[in-house]
């Protein structure tokens, strides 16, 4: 495989708070990537930055052999790279079919609408059941749901999720971590931001550590780990 994206010195952050130091990483290489380490320290703020939701101090963001780094969220979105935010970012008042229309509305997308939907709809299949149903009405494993749906509406070519199922119900939640492997097994490289370590170390070969905005380990396919292990270099211990 080849690697899909590369972000190389990357320093970021709000205002004069910088968040990001100096972090280099890369995706596509092994397939999979996860992302993992202590609350506030850059997860969200990288994928943030690669989106191009916030702007890079400085550092550059290479997608596909193209730089992104001064691109808008929209052009990146036009490119394939797709985000799917912490928690859901949905328009309340539309329905399910109204969400994945939008999904679909980049020139890119739109000749692959048709298609994409039928994939959804075979991923998650309780939608197809509500697909007129307005997102305010549906349970918060359902909202999500229908993110990473929109998400995969916009033919990604690398889809990004941070923390997909945080606060949800354990039903609701190995519900989703099924549907993400399915989504990987399709062919869509992932980039994720999760707590659970188990998924992370099922579902993707290569591991970043993200601590104190920087990248602090990097574990690649092939080198053992367990979990008791990646549980140290969270805490720290």
């Amino acid at each position: 495989m080849s690697v899909i994206l590369t972000v190389e010195g990357l320093t970021a952050g709000y205002g004069r708070v910088t968040v990001l130091h100096d972090l280099s990483m890369e995706a596509g290489r092994f397939g999979n990537v996860g992302l993992f380490g202590p609350n506030g320290h850059g997860k969200s703020t990288l994928l943030r930055t690669v989106s191009g939701l916030l702007k890079a101090k400085s550092g550059s963001i290479t997608f596909d052999g193209e730089d992104i780094t001064r691109e808008s969220p929209r052009a990146i979105v036009g490119r394939g790279l797709i985000h799917v935010p912490q928690g859901n970012r949905l328009f309340p008042d539309l329905s399910i079919a109204d969400c994945m229309s939008l999904g679909a509305f980049s020139p890119r997308a739109r000749p692959h609408e048709a298609e994409n939907r039928e994939k959804v709809v075979k991923i998650f299949p309780k939608l197809a059941e509500r697909w007129r149903q307005r997102v305010r009405t549906l349970s918060g494993g359902e909202r999500q749901m229908v993110s990473i749906a929109t998400a995969l509406m916009s033919h990604p070519r690398l889809l990004i999720l941070d923390e997909p199922t945080l606060g949800l119900a354990p039903k609701i939640k190995d519900e989703l971590c099924a549907s993400v492997q399915e989504i990987s097994k399709g062919g869509v490289p992932l980039i994720v931001v999760e707590q659970d370590i188990e998924f992370l170390l099922e579902l993707c070969p290569q591991l970043y550590l993200v601590n104190h905005g920087t990248v602090e380990t990097e574990i690649k396919p092939g080198q053992s780990i367990e979990h008791s292990e990646i549980m140290s270099m969270y805490f720290g211990h």
